[in-house]
């Protein structure tokens, strides 16, 4: 541990500049009520020995008659400091402790875990890297539990540990954990949890808190410490986008006029161009000066004061950026709200928001709808009550510059605040899309009016056939970028065409130039893509005609779904597969997004492009609906 180093007795200089260097990472747990959150840090901390003997023979004085263990040793005390907490057993304010051991250096947030103090819970998780959520081992997933998931989910903090608490009193039972486990996946599914992982411990007695645990053999993976010093998180702040909110403008005398803040995200150098927003004036950073002295460039979450080459007018409130790459501004937007106030919130009525270092007048013009944390549902609600999560529509009196909460947490957030009391009442995410960008999951909307193929025409099925000399079908030919799909599906166009049968081609980048241009590349932009791909693919086939569609189509579950929405119709999955070598030398002067892609688990065709050239290919299609008497 740091405090052991043998640095403070040789080199005390060195020690200080060896632990100023060490990352920083800030983590809370939170759960339900009496689920050993506060016994969980207070074990940590004597079984890692970083309590002061003052402290420990206090908590050991305390326990006798203020502990919730018999008289026996109880770690909570550690951070129950208030004598309402100590009296009830319970945490209800945030208490932070802080540690370090030769790898890091920790901000810990004890959270409560009553409903009524939800609020408390997430003002700690607002600037955590990572959530404990403890689940007593007895109980299992309880309400509290989904909830505290559900707002560290929202509140963007992107690894999560459950910590299944209490083993000790289920007799260190396998089978009860991994049933914890699996009805927690069960819930975190549709949550955005990038990084989730699950350790059984005994907090009160130091199961797997710092040393492995010899009642649970069957268990093999890491300690909490251990966790909690190597889960990586070098990669969660944004470096990309240079934001810094201006807090105070500093001018001492005539010679000096800096602008001083905390840098919100991304990188800035000194000689670097910027432009202050609102005005966008340009200019240049002179200096970057610190109270060590100047910085040739700072970073997230430095605060600094920058100096210009050119007097331009820039206040508090107002944003240093690049030019080049500048965030949104707007006065009407969509948030996620976390309200926090005793009396409800009232669509219509003027609130203060504290964007950054700005604060303006606003309303929340519409709760669009409320939140279940028990099933994720969306529900119409007319008000938001304490500690109840919903979606708003939020007008202010200026605009503000913001980016979405997932992109940048410290520019995507703001709190509400009473004109009246003064009081915070609510907190708020500012969501990437309007409302009328809300990303839809289409597959899975039902339908009521009738589909293409279900509208009635004055020309049958039979006849389109006798015209054409063949049956409608879809053919999808998948594979990774640069296996061949655009080459193929024209070969196999011409091959038809020459034989005399009728074909349509989509191709992938034709539909991105088109009814796909708002579209992104993530796995949801794709799925999208390849959903209005069909819908087209099923009004050719409907017209008699065969439908060649050339997409990447990476997910194999989006691909069953579209084979699904053609019905009893024809459709065909060719998958096209090359070797990586050949792949890398196609793409290599090419732009290719990289992409997760899945193969088909059993595919109608698969041809080798690798081995045959695309009218080869092509040939081997075209003979295949003959086989199959699709062409008549």
């Amino acid at each position: 541990m740091a405090h052991q180093s043998e640095l403070i007795k040789n080199d005390i200089n060195a020690y200080l500049e060896q632990h100023e260097k060490k990352e920083l990472m800030r983590f809370l747990t939170c759960g339900s009520v009496d689920d050993g959150k506060s016994t969980l840090i207070g074990r940590l901390f004597y079984d890692a020995k970083l309590m002061f003997e003052d402290q420990l023979a206090a908590i050991e004085k305390e326990s006798v008659t203020q502990g919730t263990t018999g008289g026996n040793f109880d770690p909570a005390l550690f951070t129950d400091g208030l004598t309402e907490e100590r009296e009830q057993g319970i945490t209800i304010d945030v208490a932070y402790r802080y540690f370090s051991t030769n790898k890091r250096k920790f901000i810990i947030a004890d959270t409560p875990g009553h409903e009524q103090y939800t609020r408390n819970m997430a003002t700690g998780a607002s600037t955590a890297d990572l959530a404990i959520i403890l689940i007593d081992a007895r109980h299992g997933v309880l309400t509290q539990t989904k909830r505290h998931s559900f707002i560290a989910s929202l509140l963007g903090i992107k690894h999560i540990l459950v910590a299944v608490n209490k083993m000790d009193l289920v007799d260190y039972s396998e089978d009860r954990y991994e049933e914890i486990q699996q009805n927690y996946r069960d819930f975190a599914s549709r949550l955005e949890i990038p990084d989730l992982h699950f350790i059984p411990i005994s907090a009160l007695l130091g199961d797997n808190i710092v040393d492995p645990s010899e009642n649970m053999p069957w268990y093999n993976g890491s300690t909490l410490m251990n966790f909690l010093e190597n889960v990586y998180i070098g990669s969660d702040r944004n470096m990309g986008d240079f934001r810094f909110p201006v807090q105070y403008v500093n001018r001492p005398n005539l010679d000096f006029r800096g602008f001083c803040g905390t840098i919100a995200s991304g990188i800035i150098r000194k000689g670097d161009e910027i432009v202050a927003l609102p005005s966008g004036k340009k200019s240049k950073v002179k200096a970057i000066v610190t109270q060590d002295g100047e910085l040739d460039e700072a970073f997230n979450p430095q605060s600094v004061t920058l100096t210009l080459e050119d007097e331009i007018d820039v206040s508090r409130g107002d944003m240093i950026v690049r030019p080049g790459n500048v965030p949104k501004a707007a006065q009407d937007f969509d948030a996620a709200i976390v309200w926090m106030g005793e009396e409800p919130l009232v669509a219509g009525k003027e609130y203060y928001f504290k964007h950054t270092t700005k604060v303006v007048s606003g309303t929340i013009n519409k709760l669009r709808y409320q939140i279940d944390v028990n099933t994720l549902s969306r529900q119409d609600a007319a008000k938001l009550a304490l500690n109840e999560i919903g979606r708003c529509s939020v007008s202010l009196s200026t605009p503000i510059f913001f980016d979405g909460y997932k992109r940048n947490r410290d520019t995507g957030s703001f709190i509400i605040i009473d004109r009246i009391s003064n009081v915070t009442v609510a907190a708020g995410m500012i969501l990437q899309r309007t409302s009328s960008e809300e990303k839809v999951d289409y597959w899975d909307e039902v339908d009521t009016e009738k589909s293409a193929s279900e509208v009635s025409s004055e020309v049958t099925s039979e006849e389109r056939e006798k015209r054409f000399s063949q049956k409608p079908v879809t053919i999808l030919l998948t594979g990774k970028p640069g296996a061949g799909k655009t080459s193929i599906a024209r070969a196999l166009e011409r091959r038809l065409f020459t034989e005399g049968y009728s074909s349509i081609v989509l191709d992938g980048p034709m539909l991105r130039r088109g009814i796909s241009k708002d579209l992104d590349f993530t796995m949801d932009g794709r799925s999208e893509n390849l959903r209005r791909a069909t819908e087209i693919a099923k009004i050719i086939n409907q017209s008699g005609q065969i439908c060649i569609l050339s997409i990447v189509a990476p997910s194999e579950e989006v691909r069953k779904k579209a084979a699904s929405s053609f019905g009893d119709g024809p459709f065909v999955v060719a998958h096209l597969d090359a070797p990586e070598s050949q792949l890398e030398k196609r793409n290599a002067n090419r732009k290719v997004h990289e992409i997760a892609y899945e193969a088909p688990e059993s595919p109608t065709i698969k041809i080798d492009t690798g081995v045959h050239s695309p009218p080869e290919c092509a040939n081997e299609l075209f003979d295949y609906l003959k086989n199959e008497e699709i062409l008549l």
